[in-house]
């Protein structure tokens, strides 16, 4: 296992700090491990930049984003699919009432984002005029009524409406609530305290969470409560986002994950399952996607230059990513609010490979 010189840690701080220094984000938690152990833990910068301004910690809580759907969505899917529940190939009108333009639909299909269905809806406007209690039903009806902008296993197209979709079916699969099972099943069992779904009433101090967007439509700065629009409309989280988390936490889900891939666990999943979640789909040629994760693509991939094709990763809209190296066993945990106070701050997109090049250069040249 490599560990860092000084010299590489202090060039991995410098950059997270050059992160904060040049508006890249206010602030930061970086994780990096190797063989399962945790070799680089540090934050910089700020949760917030509204006066006083509260200095990020390695255990600060983030809004994770999308990575509520390989972390939360994906997770519960593949414990259904593990324990014979449902399967990959299963169709959503095996499971619930679909129009006929969705019957060729599957789970396999939703999870790899080649169902057909658009990628994002602005929803929240017209949801925030129903009660509470009724906006999922009515949601999830929204979105079996669009029309689908491909033939479903003929293209690829990133899609929040299939994993909105994805939380019905683990509602009607098992008869929990996903945040229910989420805990009970997952979470719980390891130990994660700082893992939650939202609500009117958050679990933790703002002064322990990043802040978010000034957000237009809110006419606030997002803090304490979940940035996505659709998440928040539908009560804190959907299949596609809501979930908040810190670091450690994080690594924790992706290393039990990575454990059952190598054949060292199979307490919570059978290790097959994983390693099929994990593995390409090829569904549609020009497709990056795994089950529920994404791969590096050649070009242009966040994951950097070094990372090999046998990885698996997600990125989150409010700034944070996680990418693992299943070839090199190295996992990196990056959590920031680039979008505090803007999402048009898309520094990160230049930033994040570069971060990830130099990391994976940093641990390649112990080998050496």
């Amino acid at each position: 296992m490599a560990v860092f010189n000084k010299k590489d840690e202090g060039r991995i701080t410098d950059l997270l700090n050059l992160g904060v220094d040049t508006n890249v984000f206010p602030g930061a938690v970086l994780l990096i491990a190797q063989g399962g152990q945790i070799i680089f833990l540090k934050a910089a910068g700020f949760l917030s930049t509204v006066s006083p301004q509260i200095e990020t910690k390695t255990d600060s809580i983030y809004d994770l984003a999308s990575l509520t759907k390989p972390f939360a969505t994906t997770l519960a899917i593949m414990g259904l699919v593990d324990q014979g529940i449902i399967r990959l190939d299963t169709r959503l009108g095996e499971i619930i009432p679909v129009p006929d333009d969705k019957q060729d639909i599957s789970i396999r299909l939703l999870l790899c984002h080649s169902s057909g269905l658009p990628d994002w809806k602005p929803y929240y406007y017209e949801l925030l005029k129903h009660a509470p209690d009724d906006r999922k039903n009515i949601l999830r009806q929204w979105v079996l009524n669009e029309a689908l902008e491909y033939s479903p296993g003929t293209n690829s197209k990133y899609s929040d409406l299939g994993f909105m979709l994805l939380e019905w079916i683990i509602e009607e699969s098992s008869g929990m609530k996903m945040h229910e099972l989420l805990s009970e099943y997952y979470y719980s069992p390891l130990s994660l305290k700082r893992t939650f779904f939202t609500n009117k009433k958050v679990p933790f101090s703002l002064k322990e969470m990043a802040a978010t967007e000034d957000c237009p439509w809110r006419k606030r700065i997002i803090h304490g409560e979940v940035h996505d629009e659709n998440a928040y409309a539908l009560g804190g989280y959907s299949g596609h986002a809501g979930l908040f988390g810190c670091a450690e936490d994080v690594f924790t889900l992706l290393n039990m994950l990575r454990e059952h891939y190598y054949f060292k666990r199979s307490d919570f999943f059978k290790p097959e399952t994983v390693r099929q979640f994990f593995s390409r789909q090829n569904v549609y040629r020009d497709s990056t996607w795994a089950l529920g994760w994404d791969t590096p693509s050649s070009e242009g991939s966040s994951s950097g230059e070094y990372f090999s094709p046998e990885s698996i990763g997600h990125l989150g809209f409010t700034g944070t990513s996680v990418w693992a190296d299943l070839e090199k066993d190295v996992m990196v945990v990056l959590l920031s609010n680039r979008v505090h106070r803007s999402r048009e701050n898309i520094k990160i997109r230049v930033f994040r490979p570069e971060l990830h090049n130099l990391i994976m250069e940093s641990i390649m040249s112990k080998k050496n």
